[in-house]
């Protein structure tokens, strides 16, 4: 994976994708079902989870979709989580992932049963993925059906479950899902049959998405090994504030910056970090 560089698209291809999103159409069609409460094993779960189902099943590109339903054993006794992921190409040895946690906190007695909706943390960034795979729809249906330009690479999104602590944020109270669907992955062997390789190892980038939506949002650095994605995603931010197609972006305004934090942040990712 290391190895591996990205293509970089021309200006003709950045302003076609940026034609084909829609934010209106993501507010009323991806973003405005998922702002409501829905933490593991409640209605509102099972709502988000047919919603984000149906946004995929609906596309032309052909989404293979799975399920990674268990249960686990929560400060609230044993609940059902349920993993959602989208694969554009399942027959691809390679795979993009773009992660994001669909559900929300939850608030039992102990805070007189408040209801979070959880609008940044995370239910933006779910819609954004969801806007993604609309938005590029017609070309990934292109791209899947050639079978000259068909590459190994495919995308897959991975909408996490349970990634909230119901009590206290500790590792037995926290990122149910992902903790799940990566220990999953690491004993699923890929390609399949294989005796050598998993699906773990068929990831050439992981991309966790979370806490997003507010005004003017700022992402540093925390890896490293890979400063050479986290400065395409600066590049691509320039690029797009040259062409004069980001909003109310000043020149000074900068959303991915250089510093480097070395910090561990717990989120949805790190399961997968600690298993390679």
């Amino acid at each position: 994976q290391y190895s591996h560089q990205p293509r970089i698209l021309g200006s003709d291809a950045i302003e076609k994708v940026v034609a084909n999103t829609d934010v209106s159409e993501m507010w009323e069609n991806d973003l405005r079902p998922i702002l409501i409460e829905r933490y593991p094993g409640s209605e509102g779960s099972y709502i988000v989870q047919q919603h984000i189902k149906h946004r995929l099943q609906i596309l032309k590109a052909g989404w293979d979709i799975e399920e990674d339903t268990f249960q686990r054993y929560t400060p609230y006794g044993y609940k059902t989580f349920s993993n959602i992921i989208g694969t554009l190409d399942p027959s691809a040895k390679r795979h993009l992932v773009l992660a994001c946690h669909y559900d929300s906190k939850f608030f039992g007695q102990h805070w007189q049963h408040r209801v979070f909706v959880g609008a940044t943390d995370s239910a933006v960034p779910c819609a954004m993925m969801l806007e993604l795979a609309r938005a590029l729809d017609n070309k990934l249906q292109l791209i899947k059906a050639s079978s000259t330009s068909r590459p190994d690479l495919s995308l897959q999104l991975i909408f996490f479950d349970g990634e909230e602590a119901f009590v206290r944020w500790s590792p037995s109270d926290s990122l149910y899902g992902s903790q799940h669907l990566a220990q999953k992955m690491l004993s699923t062997p890929h390609p399949p049959g294989s005796t050598t390789t998993n699906q773990l190892q068929g990831i050439d980038l992981f991309v966790l998405l979370d806490l997003i939506g507010a005004p003017n949002p700022v992402f540093p650095n925390y890896f490293p090994n890979t400063l050479r994605w986290f400065q395409r995603l600066q590049a691509i931010e320039q690029k797009l504030h040259n062409m004069n197609l980001l909003k109310n972006h000043p020149v000074e305004s900068q959303y991915f910056h250089s510093t480097l934090h070395r910090g561990m942040v717990e989120d949805d990712h790190v399961p997968f970090l600690l298993r390679g």
